[in-house]
């Protein structure tokens, strides 16, 4: 008969154990080794951050002396001397030029290379980028310089054109234009042509070009008839022969020129010469505007200090630039009992920098050897002006937040590794660790319900197609999945054949017992031999009934004791013996009976399972004896052949149910099943059986309780 998939049962599903620690060692192993890679990297980013911290201090500290070293230079210069002196004025004014006061007390307008020397080395130019014009606008240190304000301006400008004696219209001529605001609020204004001498004309020849410049008082491009010219207002012009762009030719071509001018301003020399102090420089002179414009022929403006793109001289605000973040540069001037402070200045972080707030808190925490949050350093400079204490202050703390800055842009290269390395675990992890995991517990529950007494339970419903697919898991999963299957397949018709053939000796038991009822009415008296043989072919019938194992079926078999005479029960089986295949078994007859409590026919199937297994071992022609030794309580009853020894560990294992070497006699013994039958019986009559390896053979002792008569219970 053939049986379709519908045809087979359904299995049960499987029973989940709970896996041991051990289990799950390697996969404790594998997520260690990947959060251990990710704490080395946090590590490894911590501990070049402390270093880095560290040395990050140590240099700032070696060269924080050097920054002062180069302040104090800058200030020892003739551009650091002009800030000191004019400490108090804005670099920058809107409206015109502030006046610096120069670090000599009178400048010599009327020499070109003393002018333009005074210039350059006292800083106080305003220069533009843009043609390389430069002016510089200043007062003398001293009150005997008559209250007068000096103009150097370095231009480039075209040939000067010069007013001729008497003439009072400045439109066809060159003319400089000054205006000076005062800080009290009065403006004076100023127009001074161009005079060329008569030893100076302007031609190529000459190859320069040389003249005063007049000023008098007012505004506009004409003279007033009779105005006569302000005495103490001195100026000169002076233009080189070569144009200043090379490539443009003579007369007409640019070239650089020099004007130098003596300003006097009427409420400086007022309020000098009214007081006796003769206080100097003049009140205000930080609120005071220049304006100086240069003009041409048809008033065309040549030069204009107004003009956007002017860079302002060196001040001591410039000296912030040099200063880092958090650091504070202190000038105190020293002349004084008390030291009186001229400015502070504090250096800014770049606008740039920008830190995180969690990174810089972090930093700030981390260990340091140095512990210190400040470090300072100070000194003196005594110039022509005075004796000035630099005192610079730097901020440790902002060195770590400069670091902070830094580390934040570097903070995206640790978070793309600790980035790489949750992405190699999560791809390993789900592709690799999780279906191994998965596997492992169907496969660990597969091998706890292999120990299912029920072989219907012990394969279950185990199901891995889910983890089917194309690399090496999924065609392992795919590969145990068929192989379960047709397993499982396998179990299934195995189990239907079981019960067809359990149906089947049913019904053979059936037929059989009949005939066995009539044979048992026909030697149904006890003393006919063939009586106990009908009987167990009874029992063995009645075993093809029952649902359990051979096994079970051989345990749960009943027994029922009484006394037996054994002297005669072995006198019995060694005559007998012959009959069952079973040849040579001696015997020596006690001569009086000894009564055991025991049931005759487990008892002889107990005695012949034992012969059986003796035949199969002993050489051919040897004996096998039977013994016989009572004591108090119990008779032992030896069967001893000759042969092969039982190896020591198999001495109680050779009774299990299915031990066996896997010889089969004629008999059909060698199944396993004879001494497990034997033993079970044994028991069942309380008695016991055991196996021992003696001199030149095996001997099986059998041990019975005694009984005292025939009639015992």
């Amino acid at each position: 008969m053939k049986f379709g998939p519908l045809d087979l049962p359904s299995l049960p599903a499987l029973t989940l154990p709970r896996l041991p620690l051990a289990a799950f060692r390697r996969r404790i192993v594998f997520h260690g080794v990947f959060l251990l890679l990710g704490l080395a990297v946090v590590g490894l980013a911590l501990t070049l951050l402390a270093e880095e911290k560290q040395r990050s201090r140590e240099r700032y500290e070696a060269g924080f002396r050097q920054t002062l070293s180069t302040l104090v230079a800058q200030l020892r210069h003739p551009s650091g001397q002009l800030a000191l002196v004019n400490a108090g004025a804005a670099p920058t004014a809107e409206g015109g030029l502030v006046p610096v006061v120069l670090p000599f007390s009178a400048l010599d307008y009327s020499d070109p290379f003393k002018a333009r020397q005074a210039v350059e080395m006292s800083g106080c130019a305003v220069h533009w980028p843009d043609d390389g014009g430069q002016l510089c606008a200043g007062v003398g240190n001293s009150a005997y310089a008559g209250g007068v304000v000096y103009l150097v301006a370095d231009l480039v400008l075209p040939p000067a054109v010069a007013r001729e004696p008497g003439t009072l219209d400045l439109a066809p001529v060159s003319h400089a234009v000054v205006s000076a605001e005062t800080g009290d609020g009065a403006i004076e204004h100023w127009v001074a042509p161009f005079e060329a001498p008569s030893d100076a004309p302007v031609d190529a020849a000459d190859g320069g070009l040389r003249g005063r410049v007049t000023g008098f008082v007012g505004e506009g491009a004409a003279l007033l008839k009779g105005a006569l010219p302000v005495r103490d207002f001195r100026g000169w012009l002076w233009q080189e022969a070569a144009c200043a762009r090379p490539g443009e030719a003579l007369p007409d071509c640019a070239r650089r020129s020099l004007l130098s001018l003596r300003v006097p301003v009427e409420a400086w020399r007022s309020a000098l010469f009214a007081s006796p102090s003769r206080n100097w420089p003049p009140a205000g002179l930080e609120r005071t505007r220049l304006h100086l414009q240069w003009l041409g022929p048809d008033g065309v403006v040549q030069f204009d200090s107004a003009r956007a793109g002017a860079v302002q001289p060196f001040s001591l605000q410039h000296l912030a630039g040099s200063l880092s973040g958090g650091e504070v540069l202190r000038i105190e001037r020293l002349d004084s009992s008390a030291p009186q402070l001229v400015t502070q200045l504090r250096g800014q972080s770049a606008a740039d920098e920008r830190a995180a707030p969690w990174l810089t808190r972090l930093i700030l925490r981390l260990p340091s050897a140095d512990t210190r949050t400040q470090v300072q350093a100070s000194e003196n400079l005594t110039s022509s002006s005075g004796r000035y204490r630099l005192t610079l202050t730097g901020d440790l703390a902002s060195i770590d937040r400069q670091l902070s800055a830094t580390a934040t842009r570097m903070s995206w290269t640790v978070g793309a590794m600790l980035a790489a390395i949750f992405l190699a675990w999560l791809v390993i992890e789900l592709g690799l660790i999780r279906p191994v995991a998965l596997l492992t517990k169907r496969a660990a529950a597969l091998n706890y319900n292999m120990q299912d007494p029920q072989v219907e339970r012990r394969l279950g419903e185990l199901d891995v197609s889910d983890l089917r697919g194309r690399d090496e898991m999924g065609i392992l999963a795919g590969s145990l999945a068929a192989l379960l299957q047709r397993v499982k397949e396998g179990v299934r018709r195995e189990h239907l054949r079981n019960e067809q053939e359990r149906d089947m000796w049913q019904a053979v038991g059936h037929e059989i017992m009949s005939p066995l009822q009539s044979l048992m009415v026909l030697h149904g008296d006890a003393a006919d031999p063939s009586h106990r043989y009908v009987q167990r072919m009874q029992q063995a019938v009645r075993v093809l009934y029952g649902t359990a194992s051979p096994s079970e079926a051989i345990t749960a078999a009943t027994v029922e004791t009484d006394a037996l005479d054994i002297d005669n029960f072995l006198t019995h089986v060694a005559e007998n013996a012959p009959y069952a295949g079973i040849a040579d078994v001696r015997y020596a007859p006690a001569g009086a009976p000894v009564w055991v409590q025991a049931d005759e026919h487990s008892l002889e199937d107990v005695v012949t399972h034992v012969l059986r297994n003796a035949d199969r071992y002993r050489p051919e022609g040897s004996a096998i004896t039977l013994t016989l030794s009572p004591d108090e309580n119990m008779v032992a009853v030896g069967v001893h052949n000759r042969g092969p020894a039982i190896a020591d560990d198999m001495l109680d294992k050779i009774f299990e149910y299915g031990v066996s070497d896997g010889t089969a006699g004629a008999q059909g013994e060698g199944r396993g099943q004879g001494l497990f039958v034997a033993r079970t019986y044994m028991a069942k009559m309380g008695g016991t059986i055991t196996a021992a390896n003696t001199a030149d053979g095996v001997r099986f002792t059998l041990r019975l309780p005694r009984a005292t008569s025939r009639t015992a219970s």
